[in-house]
């Protein structure tokens, strides 16, 4: 029991999987609505109980137990579950929301549960392969089909149930024509069964205290590998004052709505930064949540309005003044974070600071200026974006050199990203094979890097990671990029490389075998026209033409 001062007790306790299960099932443990809903991969999924199986720790739980009332879904793991009894004590599951939606939506699903090819729906059925006798690999599948599965496949809800594990244990060998070992694959199936049901898990139950409280001990006892964020623990600490909808809420909502423009998805911690810009936060990268839900607790609805529309401004400006097609080559998350700022304190720039914010986006992004940025560093550039934007100050590049053309395609980094961004805009018009213009920015929406294919692909060349040796170029099925090149027809060869900036002589190179020379002679010509293009806004950069690609993105 907590304290008479009415502080937290942590409880530390082990569970079996199965009374935690049973919990879930009689509405006792639940999950408040400001955590985040399902994400997991299906692989994730099957990794999950490949690890329970072998017995490996799969970490703890944190749950918090309260008399307190807070709004919870009413749904896990896609099955619908009770709602507390009146004035009963319930336990909050602040962390394990993954694992254990997982968990309780495959082992307690019921045998009329709707089957389809939808992922919704056939990413709950997990079965266990049987037959398969490798243990080093992982023997966990999902079955994608309405239709039946294998008659070797163990359902995992059926392990749980008794009877329903005799009546797969029955329709075994009804189901099988093969010469196998009927009695060896039951007594596999009741191994595994016996894992999964006696598997015990950790649970760290925080007990009595406030939700603040609560939120403050998650903070500091998973301080490592955090998987509550940032934007979660406010929302925990805010939800109260922010109506029906949390912030975490609000911020899935911006996404959605950045996603439906075509821009992709931004990461939910650089919104909830840019709300913390918004509200006048100085900090936004290392604050003690429980301070900062305090002091933006009162403002934190208008902020997030406020936000919203800045953050729109800002996708408007990235995508039609500085060419940035997706979210995910914008260099630094600080940019938009930043660019949110400017754009909530000035809606209606004029032509003299829309200049200067692209001359600002594009240094930056050349020269490395938020790699490994301290909290100070970025302190001080939120200071002055929000000056510049009061025309109270300007933006200070002066110590700014741009970094070389990059030796090593990483879209990890962030040179990397300002080289595509400009490359996609400067060779707009690409030949094809079919002589139709290519959607390259479709296709990297699509298929991300890998819509960059290698043009050579020798082993042992030295500069064979090189950005000139990628191009955008679909071809025919099982014909390469680089015979696809060498077969140009003759009238079309100049004007079709040049739309892929590719000069004769590289060309020529590729022809002769000399493959090293083809990507030197191409990163030259890339280099200096990406140069021409870096002359516009500074002349202070790198003497090399070819430099390291860092690899500095979040």
């Amino acid at each position: 029991m907590p304290n008479e001062a009415g502080d937290i007790e942590v409880q530390p306790e082990i569970q079996l999987l199965e009374t935690v299960l049973k919990d879930i099932a009689a509405g006792k443990l639940r999950v408040p609505k400001f955590q985040r809903p399902f994400v997991w991969r299906p692989e994730q999924m099957l990794d999950l109980f490949d690890s329970i199986e072998r017995g490996y720790p799969i970490g703890s739980l944190l749950v918090w137990q309260t008399q307190e009332h807070l709004a919870s879904l009413d749904t896990i793991g896609g099955l619908t579950i009770p709602a507390p009894e009146p004035n009963a004590t319930v336990s909050y599951l602040l962390d394990g929301h993954q694992r254990l939606s997982t968990l309780f939506g495959s082992l307690r699903r019921p045998v009329n549960a709707h089957r389809s090819s939808d992922q919704q729906d056939w990413m709950w059925w997990i079965y266990r392969a049987l037959s398969e006798n490798d243990d080093r690999s992982n023997r966990y599948r999902h079955w994608k089909s309405a239709e039946t599965p294998p008659a070797d496949y163990l359902p995992m809800r059926s392990i749980l149930r008794t009877m329903d594990f005799l009546a797969f244990a029955r329709d075994l060998g009804d189901r099988t024509d093969s010469p196998i070992d009927i009695e060896g694959l039951v007594n596999e199936g009741e191994l595994v069964a016996q894992r999964v049901k006696s598997y015990k898990m950790a649970v760290v139950r925080l007990v009595g205290g406030s939700l603040k409280h609560a939120v403050e001990v998650f903070s500091r006892v998973n301080s490592s590998g955090q998987s509550m964020t940032p934007d979660q623990m406010v929302s925990a600490l805010t939800y109260e004052s922010t109506g029906p909808d949390s912030l975490a809420d609000r911020i899935d909502a911006m996404r959605e709505r950045i996603a439906s423009t075509g821009f992709g998805e931004v990461s939910s911690t650089t919104i909830f930064r840019a709300i913390l810009a918004v509200t006048g936060e100085e900090d936004v990268q290392d604050a003690r949540w429980d301070a900062l839900a305090r002091r933006v607790e009162g403002n934190l609805i208008s902020a997030v309005e406020n936000t919203d529309v800045a953050l729109g401004k800002t996708v408007d400006f990235l995508q039609t003044v500085t060419h940035v097609p997706l979210a995910r080559l914008v260099p630094y998350n600080a940019q938009l974070m930043l660019l949110t700022a400017f754009f909530d304190q000035c809606p209606n720039p004029d032509a003299t600071q829309i200049h200067e914010l692209t001359r600002w986006f594009w240094i930056t992004s050349w020269s490395g200026y938020f790699a490994g940025a301290n909290t100070t560093q970025i302190k001080q550039a939120l200071a002055e974006m929000k000056n510049f934007a009061n025309k109270k100050g300007q933006l200070d590049l002066t110590d700014q050199r741009s970094r070389p053309f990059p030796s090593r395609f990483d879209l990890r980094s962030a040179r990397i990203r300002a080289f595509i961004i400009w490359e996609l805009s400067e060779f707009q018009e690409r030949w094809s094979p079919e002589n139709t213009s290519v959607d390259a920015v479709k296709l990297l929406a699509r298929a991300d890097t890998a819509a960059y294919r290698h043009v050579s692909t020798k082993k042992g060349i030295e500069n064979i990671s090189s950005p000139a040796n990628r191009l955008i170029l679909p071809t025919d099925s099982g014909v390469s990029v680089r015979r696809t090149l060498l077969d140009i027809p003759s009238d079309k060869r100049e004007s079709a490389i040049a739309s892929h900036g590719i000069t004769l002589d590289a060309l020529e190179c590729l022809r002769q075998g000399d493959d090293a020379g083809f990507i030197n002679l191409r990163a030259a010509e890339l280099a200096r026209r990406e140069r021409v293009f870096m002359d516009q806004y500074s002349t202070n950069y790198s003497h090399e033409l070819v430099g390291d690609a860092d690899i500095d993105t979040e």
